[in-house]
């Protein structure tokens, strides 16, 4: 009976201690420190990608009212033009 305890034990210290030395803490750590770090890599990357397409469609917009504008300023002079004639030839 004593020597099937003793087996019993042997098995489970084994069964216990041996997985807890084959695992490999340090390549664990460094792997989590390794995905942190090309998360914020990613992370950054993405920002700058983000802030450079909203650069290219702020300056197209931008482009956009201003051609828009002027169209409307000339529009509205020659407009401006042709009333003050209208009123020229009323008054003669």
């Amino acid at each position: 009976m004593t020597k099937s305890l003793k087996h019993i034990a042997l098995a489970l210290f084994l069964g216990v201690t041996i997985p807890a030395l084959a695992q490999d803490t340090s390549s664990t750590q460094g792997g989590a420190k390794q995905d942190m770090k090309n998360a914020g890599s990613d992370t950054k990357s993405a920002a700058q990608n983000a802030g450079s397409g909203t650069k290219k469609e702020t300056k197209k917009v931008a482009h956009s009212t201003k051609q828009g504008t002027k169209k409307a300023v000339n529009k509205s002079a020659e407009k401006t033009g042709e009333a003050a004639n209208k009123v020229q030839d009323k008054t003669q």
